[in-house]
């Protein structure tokens, strides 16, 4: 099989998990409010539900990029996307908050396909070929981002739907977001369905053979020893160290930005529904499909993954710390530009930074390395999700300069001291010298 169909495989798999993962977007905060019970902080159990899955992927991220050096990407990504589709029903059929907290705690055990898929990229590209198809598969996750949340924001409530009666009375009322949970699940089997009967394996039986078995104990110990030893790597570890400021702010932003857009006019938010906060995400995965699948390649190309993971964070910084000040009179017309901003500017710097990541990388330990960057991703969402949660039910109540507008500026300073520990470290244009023999012999 060629590259080009390898890619379009990997492409149409991200794609069909990722709009299943994107459903959940627009209504996690009103199922939260639906289950808590009276005086039950909301904040914090929107930040414990999105804890619990990145804690999860803190862990077993490492675990998952490491299996797949020593048994090959393709079982690897078959066994998150399986994992997946349990993971959602279940999810849906959630009764207490508890049952819900499971359910995204063993969804980000089994959550395997994001560092396993860029390794896989890895594998089969060429050092320039690199950051173009990192786009194209950021593309992928922005079209999942895109199509998921507007089928999570219309499938949500069905038995309160004006135009059917045809779910009243049923499951689908006493569980309002069962239906959207169900698509996520038919959609995650699809991407299995893909990748068992087309993807082939990207990494040579060769390279497997000579990786070090080891036990998921010695394993996850490795792993945990792996994040420290990446830090010590001159490159690498400006990479990391920016992105996990980075990762921590645009996480405090996927905790507050609904329980700001729920807020009744009167107190200063948007009074938007699921619907609305579904478009809003429909809007930022549609100019993250624009940016990482038409433009990344020829902005790589001009001027380089450093300037663009530079830019991107001074970009989505801006935009995140904008958010609060919007007009709520505005509706979704004032705050969709600022959201350019934040998807424009988190668009540079995912695909740069894989890029400049795997430069950095050998092909025996690009799946170790790439699973240590998500295990850092899932660490940094972790911490930025208790943050967000805690400052919002710390401040929402509050008046003058520590009200709710708070967390989306904490939001925009993490983003700036990403932009600083990256822009004045070794890492910066640091692909210049690696890829400088590889322009010399095309």
């Amino acid at each position: 099989m060629s590259q080009k169909s390898s890619m379009s495989i990997l492409f149409l798999v991200v794609l069909v998990d990722m709009i299943g993962f994107g459903i959940i977007i627009p209504f996690l905060t009103y199922m939260v409010a639906g289950l808590a019970e009276p005086g039950q902080p909301i904040g914090r159990w929107v930040a414990a539900l999105m804890a619990a899955y990145a804690g999860a992927m803190f862990l077993f991220s490492p675990f998952w990029g490491a299996l797949s050096d020593r048994i090959g990407r393709r079982p690897v990504l078959m066994m998150g996307l399986a994992g997946n589709s349990i993971a959602f029903l279940v999810f849906g059929i959630s009764n207490s908050l508890w049952m819900a907290l499971f359910a995204r705690l063993f969804a980000g055990v089994v959550n395997a396909n994001v560092s396993v898929t860029r390794a896989y990229i890895g594998d089969i590209s060429e050092p320039h070929e690199v950051a173009r198809r990192q786009g194209i598969l950021g593309a992928a996750f922005g079209v999942g981002f895109s199509i998921g949340p507007a089928i999570g924001g219309v499938l949500s409530a069905p038995a309160e739907w004006t135009w059917t009666s045809a779910f009243v009375g049923t499951i689908f009322e006493t569980h309002p977001y069962l239906l959207p949970c169900l698509a996520s699940t038919i959609l995650s089997t699809i991407g299995f369905l893909f990748a068992i009967t087309k993807l082939q394996e990207s990494l040579p039986k060769s390279s497997r053979e000579t990786v070090e078995k080891r036990s998921p104990v010695q394993t996850l110990k490795t792993n945990i020893t792996n994040i420290g030893k990446m830090y010590k790597r001159p490159v690498v570890s400006s990479l990391l160290w920016s992105m996990l400021f980075f990762w921590i702010g645009f996480t405090i932003m996927h905790v507050v930005l609904i329980l700001f857009t729920m807020m009744a006019l009167a107190e200063g938010g948007f009074g938007f529904s699921e619907r609305d906060n579904g478009w809003i995400f429909t809007f930022v995965g549609g100019v993250g499909i624009i940016t990482q699948g038409r433009l990344i390649g020829p902005l790589s190309d001009r001027f380089g993954s450093s300037s663009l993971m530079s830019y991107g964070f001074l970009i989505c910084g801006l935009g995140l710390a904008t958010i609060p000040y919007v007009p709520p009179h505005l509706g979704l017309g004032g705050l969709l530009p600022v959201m350019v901003l934040v998807a424009f500017g988190n668009s540079l710097v995912t695909p740069s930074n894989m890029a400049l990541l795997t430069h950095a990388s050998g092909a025996k330990e690009r799946g170790t390395i790439m699973g240590v960057s998500e295990s850092l991703r899932a660490l940094s969402s972790f911490a930025g999700v208790i943050i967000g949660g805690l400052v919002w039910d710390a401040t929402v109540s509050r008046t003058g300069f520590f009200d709710f507008h708070t967390p989306f500026l904490l939001c925009g300073l993490f983003s700036l001291i990403a932009w600083i520990v990256f822009r004045f470290s070794n890492a910066y244009k640091a692909e210049d010298e690696i890829l400088a023999p590889a322009e010399v012999n095309v």
